[in-house]
């Protein structure tokens, strides 16, 4: 199941940081995703930022007074921790922390944390000096301890003029905490390799042949199993996409680039999903210098690159216990006849088809649609999906041919 903040209630915990007001773009977000945000400020915080601009965007009063006439009788700690379907704290100063740490419930804030049974994601932001002292460090692991998610501050100039550690992650880091901690982790403890995005094969120092794909579909993936607790490496050919925060990127080029990339990082993976269009040829020999458009050549000769997942198929026939091997296949017809025959051919465990010829999916589309093959004769087609949402249906997949493969 993929996970969403759509109906979920999100408790937003702001502390007296100059970071809070980034904060109030946070909530937005939250809300445009389809969660219900409920904010609690410190006494601090109201230094910084105005509970009217957290009221004005989540549509919510806003929470500050641990003992605040108004609702008294629903104790307020109590309903909000039990309310809260997640907590975030951003910016959590170092105080906030340190109260955390020590279990302390002596302002709304911390009560409502101490009370609450909900995933907590907290994300410091602070004075590098600050960030570093070792009193800050062993509050944080007792947060962890206590199973709360840090979310690792960004370095760079802070408003005091130093730099350092401790500034506020980006909205991207954090989002992706939040739905890993709304995700079940059933891909934990396991290694998978991601292949994403296009080849391009130069013709000469400034052309290439390279094909459509925009990468997406691999980086969903990639951000998909992290959130499930995978370790994954993720290999991508040049596309304008940031690397999925807590994922290790490596970026190539060509085809050959990439089949040394997947054969050097193959050890130790559960599976390897080939996401990625690799071009099927190359230009047989690449020109020094540009080709000029008064003597461009007559024919343009071209060499069969490796198929990359159909050696690994054949190495999976040779050695037990090899990684899981799943395989997309971009075709404009006959998809359910061709999935099958590229799922025999190259040996694989499952196999994503998809229409290169759909205006709403594929290669460039925001959505996409699947169609899932595996080795015992089942077809599942996918309905029309974002593409993280199609990657969490895959995942799910590979999730259930990994038990089946562990009880056999």
């Amino acid at each position: 199941m993929a996970a969403s903040f759509a109906g979920k209630n999100v408790l937003l915990g702001v502390t007296g940081s100059i970071a809070a007001y980034k904060t109030a773009d946070w909530a937005r977000a939250l809300g445009r995703e389809g969660a219900s945000v409920r904010v609690v400020m410190t006494g601090a915080a109201g230094r910084f930022v105005t509970p009217l601009t957290f009221a004005a965007l989540t549509g919510h009063e806003v929470h500050a007074d641990m003992f605040a006439p108004a609702g008294a009788e629903t104790i307020p700690h109590i309903r909000l921790a039990r309310e809260s379907d997640l907590v975030l704290i951003a910016p959590a100063t170092a105080t906030t922390i340190a109260r955390l740490a020590n279990g302390l419930a002596d302002d709304l804030l911390a009560a409502i944390v101490l009370a609450t049974r909900a995933p907590v994601v907290v994300c410091p932001a602070m004075n590098c000096a600050m960030y570093q002292h070792p009193a800050t460090g062993s509050n944080f692991s007792r947060l962890a301890g206590y199973g709360y998610r840090l979310v690792t501050p960004e370095a760079g100039a802070m408003a005091c003029g130093e730099e350092g550690p401790g500034r506020l992650p980006e909205w991207d880091a954090v989002r992706e905490s939040l739905l890993a901690a709304l995700s079940p982790q059933d891909l934990a403890g396991r290694r998978f390799l991601v292949t994403a995005g296009p080849t391009h094969e130069p013709l000469d120092p400034v052309r290439y042949l390279g094909n459509r794909s925009s990468g997406r579909m691999g980086y969903a993936l990639a951000r998909t199993a992290h959130r499930r607790g995978a370790d994954v490496i993720l290999i991508s050919g040049p596309t304008h996409l940031p690397s999925p925060p807590g994922v290790e990127t490596i970026r190539v080029r060509t085809a050959a680039e990439m089949h040394r990339a997947v054969l050097d990082r193959l050890g130790g993976t559960a599976a390897v999903v080939k996401a990625a269009a690799v071009s099927d040829f190359r230009p047989a020999s690449c020109a020094d210098q540009k080709i000029k458009k008064s003597g461009p050549p007559a024919a343009l000769p071209l060499a069969a690159n490796e198929d990359i997942l159909a050696g690994l198929g054949r190495m999976k026939k040779e050695r037990p216990g090899f990684p899981l091997l799943v395989g997309f296949a971009a075709e404009s017809r006959n998809h359910l006849a061709e999935g099958r025959r590229k799922l025999e051919a190259k040996n694989l465990d499952l196999i994503a088809v998809n229409d290169i010829l759909a205006t709403d999916a594929g290669f460039g589309a925001e959505t996409n649609r699947l169609l899932l093959l595996d080795r015992s004769g089942r077809a599942e087609e996918l309905p029309l999906l974002s593409k993280e949402e199609a990657a969490d249906r895959l995942w799910d997949r590979v999730a259930s041919l990994l038990a089946s493969s562990c009880q056999s």
